[in-house]
């Protein structure tokens, strides 16, 4: 199988890593050169919860030098989704497969349009990584990747990517109910990136004070309300007690939103918390705590190059 990653970052260098222990071809896609020459040069280090070691699969900026690929992973930042799926095409064959391990709601959407509902596998991972420099990746925690075609199917295509993920220490399920694992994901994404990117605490630290706990609670209680309100049910009864759980897991973890303020770079706050406000208007609900959020990461985002100054 040909398998092909797209944007190098933390979860990508992550699955990249692992998935070269395996038999298959993998690549790694990416927009930028440099870190492309980089990372071709001295490959990926993985360092962590998995030990410290070393991986050095292909990469390239040419879609052209692949050719048609059997799966593509899009790791890329929710708003280079569209982007991402317009420079792929040069991949996509008549069985192609494509998996998305994005934060938020909207991707699935994005490439199904894009490139045909027929082709897409939605995916969750609670692998925690964090991006430490080009190529250089903390695996922070671990945690089960769960994936699911939207119609509910279970394809042979999927069952294969189950057993690589497994084979190379993934531990990769399916699931008939995407949708719920979606959301699941989002209200996790809702209690902690956002409030980890204002504070600049790692997962853990959030649920040891009384504010950001509290902000937490409120944020994920906001969330729970409108999946309800959809009427998405979610794979655990208490959503607080799950964010927690996760907060605990990955303790030392900085989220991906955090990461990305720290290097002044845009995030994915309008597919997290946004999704939430932007729903939560439709429904005529009140979500303070999110849109106080919200508001919050757009004004640091604003404020990048004032602070450069």
């Amino acid at each position: 199988m040909k398998i092909v990653i797209v944007g190098p970052g933390a979860i990508g260098c992550l699955f990249a890593a692992y998935l070269a222990k395996s038999k298959e071809e993998i690549w790694l896609l990416d927009k930028n050169s440099q870190r492309a020459a980089k990372i071709n040069e001295s490959g990926i280090s993985i360092e962590g919860s998995s030990g410290c070691w070393q991986s050095k699969p292909k990469i390239t900026v040419n879609p052209q030098d692949i050719g048609q690929a059997d799966l593509i992973l899009i790791c890329v930042k929710s708003f280079h989704t569209k982007i991402a799926i317009e420079q792929i095409s040069p991949l996509l064959g008549q069985n192609t497969k494509i998996l998305t391990l994005q934060n938020g709601i909207g991707n699935v959407e994005i490439i199904s349009e894009l490139a045909g509902e027929e082709r897409v596998i939605a995916g969750v991972t609670n692998e925690g990584a964090t991006l430490i420099d080009v190529g250089k990746i903390r695996h922070a925690g671990r945690g089960e990747t769960i994936i699911g075609a939207i119609d509910g199917k279970t394809p042979v295509a999927m069952r294969a990517i189950r057993e690589i993920f497994n084979q190379v220490g993934f531990e990769c399920k399916m699931s008939r109910d995407i949708k719920s694992l979606l959301w699941s994901k989002l209200i996790i994404n809702v209690g902690i990136n956002a409030l980890s990117a204002i504070t600049r605490l790692p997962n853990g630290k959030l649920i040891e004070y009384e504010g950001t706990k509290r902000i937490l609670r409120d944020a994920v209680t906001e969330a729970a309300r409108i999946a309800k309100r959809k009427r998405i049910k979610l794979i655990f009864d208490d959503p607080l007690a799950k964010v927690e759980a996760v907060c605990e897991g990955t303790q030392d973890n900085l989220s991906s939103m955090l990461q990305d303020v720290l290097r002044k770079k845009r995030t994915e706050v309008d597919f997290i918390n946004g999704v939430i406000v932007r729903l939560a208007q439709e429904l005529g609900i009140d979500v303070p705590t999110n849109r106080f959020l919200l508001d919050l990461i757009k004004t640091i985002e604003s404020s990048y190059a004032e602070s450069a100054k």
